[in-house]
């Protein structure tokens, strides 16, 4: 019997055809999208960041949850209520990478009416890309990018801004990805 293939969205794993009809209770247009959880302490007031930063009601709130299921970017976000959450130190952070700089404008904006100011850069050099964007943070303190990338190498991890943090006596170059690329 022989197998049709096609490439998993992911461009990891082939994928039989016959996996292209699905068996998932709820519907989302694209093969895959990423699920991410999060504890946060108190639900209702992390549901006002996650309306504007989404654009979109949640599609599931209960005591202590809501989900919200979102088309662009393809993403399974859960709230967690967990009242002695703290912003881990991992993941460092989330973003949603946009393919136009205004779209960076256009969050940011709604963000800053919603009452959620986020930091603006231009042109930084991190992880060994220049990008432009614009960093938000979660009333439980997780750290969300919305950037998109101008240049797709560069010769160094990181540089261009001041750093936004303390750095320890044994490292002078903190590392990269939060607030200023690096903290």
């Amino acid at each position: 019997m022989t197998r049709e293939e096609t490439t998993h969205p992911l461009g990891t794993t082939p994928v039989s055809k016959d996996m292209t009809t699905t068996e998932s209770a709820v519907e989302f247009p694209t093969p895959t999208r990423i699920h991410v959880a999060l504890a946060v302490r108190d639900v209702s007031r992390a549901l006002e960041f996650y309306r504007a930063l989404l654009h979109q009601e949640p599609t599931k709130v209960r005591p202590g949850y809501a989900k919200f299921e979102v088309f662009d970017p393809p993403l399974n976000l859960s709230l967690n209520e967990t009242p002695e959450a703290k912003a881990p130190p991992l993941p460092q952070h989330f973003g949603i990478q946009v393919k136009h700089r205004a779209a960076i404008g256009e969050i940011a904006s709604r963000m800053a009416k919603q009452g959620f100011g986020g930091m603006p850069e231009e042109q930084v050099t991190c992880c060994y890309a220049v990008q432009d964007k614009v960093w938000l943070t979660d009333p439980d303190g997780h750290q969300w990018e919305v950037f998109i990338v101008t240049q797709a190498d560069a010769a160094v991890h990181s540089e261009g801004r001041p750093m936004a943090g303390p750095t320890t006596s044994e490292t002078t170059t903190p590392p990269c990805c939060a607030p200023s690329c690096c903290t």
